[in-house]
C-alpha cells in the first residue's frame, strides 16, 4: 500500500527518452515563497555524453536556475506541468495536502507531455502512482468519468484511474489518454454546454488542413451517446522512446524572443536541421495561413511545438488542436506580421522572407491553401458534421471577410 504523500520542497528530475533506463537530470526546488520552481543539474548529467540542456534558458552549468516569473517552472520544465484540465483532475482526486507547482509537477505522474519525469527520491525514478492505459473499450466509462468532473462531483476508484492525468499539450479542454491500436492517443471531450460537436469539428479541421499539405498529427472520430469525442495521436511517442519536446512558448521565451510566427521561422532556423530549415518555416507559414483562413484564433504559442530528435536539431511537431473558433475576431494569439497580430493575409505576406520565402512563392502558397479551404463544406459534411454546426461554421468561414481573402488570393495567381 502507498504511503500518503508529504509535501517536499525538492524532487527529482528524470530523463525518460530510454523508459526502461531512466537517468536522473538533476533537482527541482521551491523557492520565492514556494511560487517558483528551480532547477539544477545533477553532476553526473552535466559529464554524460547524452546530457544535454533542456531549453536554451537552461544552459549545461552546476547552479540553481529559476524562472522569471512566478507560478512557473524554469525552462522546459514548465512544459511537463500539467495544462488546465489536468490541474482540474489533481484538484479533484488526488487532494494533497498541498497544491503548489511542484505538487502539480509530480501528480502530472508517468504519461505526461514530452520525456521528463518528476520523482520523490533521488536514487531511483519513482512517480506518483498511476495504472497502465486505458484501452477502446473504456471509452464509455471515460465518458462518464469527464462527466462528474465537470459537475464537480467524486470519482470513484475506477473513474480514477481513467482520468489520472497523463498531461498534454492544450488548455481547459477535457481529456485522458488512452492506448489504441499499439500506440498512444489523446482522447478529446466536449465542454459542458457546448453547441457545437466541437471534437468532431476538430477531427475535420485536421483532415482539411492535411489536404492543404500540412503535416498534422493523426485523428480519430469516436462516437458518443450524443456528440463525439476525438483521438489525437501523440507525436511525442515513437517505437517505444519518449522524445523530448518543448512548447514555442518555451522555446521562444528561452531566445528572449516575442510570441510570434515570424520568430519562431527564425528560431527554427537556429535550431533546426541544416537541410530542413527551409521545408520547416515553409510547413510553419503554411499551418498560420491555414490558421487565418479556418478562424483559428486559438493559435497560441503552446499549440505549436518543437520535438528533438537523437541529432539535438528539433523540428516542428505535427499540428494539433486545430478547429475554427467561430469568433471572427480578426486578431490571432500569435503575432503575424508587420500588423501585429492582424488576422489577414496582406499581414501574413508582409513578412514572408521569415520563412525562407519569396513574396512570390508564399502568395502561391496562400492560393494553394485558399482553394483547399473554399472546398471546407465538402470535407466537413464528409466527415459526418452536422447541419445546424455547418450553419454556425459558414458564418465565420464564408463570412465576407474570410471569403474576401479567399477568392482575392485565388484570383492573384
Amino acid at each position: 500500500m502507498n504511503r500518503p504523500y508529504q509535501p517536499q520542497d525538492d524532487m527529482s528530475l528524470w530523463w525518460l527518452g530510454d523508459p526502461v533506463t531512466p537517468v536522473r537530470i538533476g533537482t527541482v526546488n521551491l523557492q520565492d515563497q514556494r511560487r517558483k520552481v528551480a532547477l539544477r543539474y545533477d553532476p553526473a548529467w552535466l559529464l554524460s555524453p547524452m546530457g544535454f540542456a533542456l531549453s536554451e534558458d537552461l544552459p549545461l552549468q552546476a547552479a540553481w536556475m529559476l524562472p522569471a516569473v512566478r507560478d512557473t517552472a524554469v525552462g522546459a520544465v514548465n512544459d511537463a506541468r500539467p495544462d488546465q484540465w489536468g490541474e482540474r483532475v489533481i484538484r479533484l482526486i488526488e487532494r494533497p495536502a498541498r497544491l503548489s507547482l511542484l505538487e502539480y509537477l509530480y501528480f502530472a505522474g508517468d504519461d505526461r507531455f514530452g520525456a521528463l519525469g518528476v520523482s520523490l527520491q533521488t536514487n531511483v525514478y519513482a512517480p506518483a502512482p498511476s495504472t497502465a492505459l486505458p484501452a477502446f473499450d473504456s471509452l464509455a466509462d471515460m465518458y462518464q468519468a469527464v462527466q462528474r468532473v465537470m459537475a464537480g462531483e467524486a470519482v470513484n476508484e475506477q473513474q480514477r484511474h481513467l482520468l489520472q492525468p497523463g498531461v498534454t499539450m492544450g488548455g481547459a479542454r477535457p481529456k485522458s489518454l488512452m492506448h489504441m491500436d499499439g500506440f498512444d492517443w489523446v482522447i478529446k471531450f466536449s465542454e459542458t454546454g457546448d453547441e457545437l460537436d466541437t471534437p468532431l469539428i476538430e477531427h475535420a479541421s485536421m483532415q482539411l488542413a492535411r489536404q492543404c499539405g500540412i503535416h498534422v498529427a493523426d485523428t480519430r472520430a469516436l462516437q458518443l451517446p450524443k456528440a463525439h469525442a476525438v483521438a489525437v495521436k501523440r507525436f511525442d511517442r515513437k517505437a517505444g522512446q519518449r522524445l523530448h519536446a518543448v512548447s514555442a512558448h518555451v522555446a521562444l521565451r528561452a531566445a528572449g524572443e516575442a510570441m510570434g510566427y515570424p520568430e519562431l521561422a527564425q528560431l527554427i532556423r537556429r535550431l533546426g536541421h541544416p537541410d530542413q530549415v527551409r521545408v520547416q518555416q515553409h510547413e510553419l507559414f503554411k499551418r498560420m495561413v491555414f490558421n487565418i483562413l479556418i478562424d483559428n484564433t486559438d493559435d497560441h504559442e503552446k499549440n505549436h511545438a518543437l520535438v528533438r530528435s537523437a541529432d539535438g536539431f528539433y523540428a516542428i511537431s505535427p499540428a494539433f488542436d486545430v478547429l475554427p473558433a467561430a469568433q471572427s475576431l480578426g486578431y490571432q494569439q500569435m503575432r503575424v506580421g508587420a500588423q501585429g497580430h492582424e488576422s489577414s493575409i496582406a499581414n501574413a505576406l508582409s513578412e514572408a522572407r521569415a520563412f525562407g520565402l519569396t513574396l512570390d512563392a508564399a502568395s502561391q502558397t496562400v492560393a494553394d491553401i485558399a482553394t483547399q479551404v473554399a472546398q471546407w463544406k465538402t470535407v466537413f459534411q464528409s466527415m459526418g458534421v452536422r447541419d445546424a454546426d455547418m450553419d454556425v461554421l459558414a458564418q465565420y468561414l464564408d463570412g465576407e471577410k474570410l471569403m474576401g481573402q479567399r477568392k482575392k488570393a485565388i484570383d492573384r495567381t
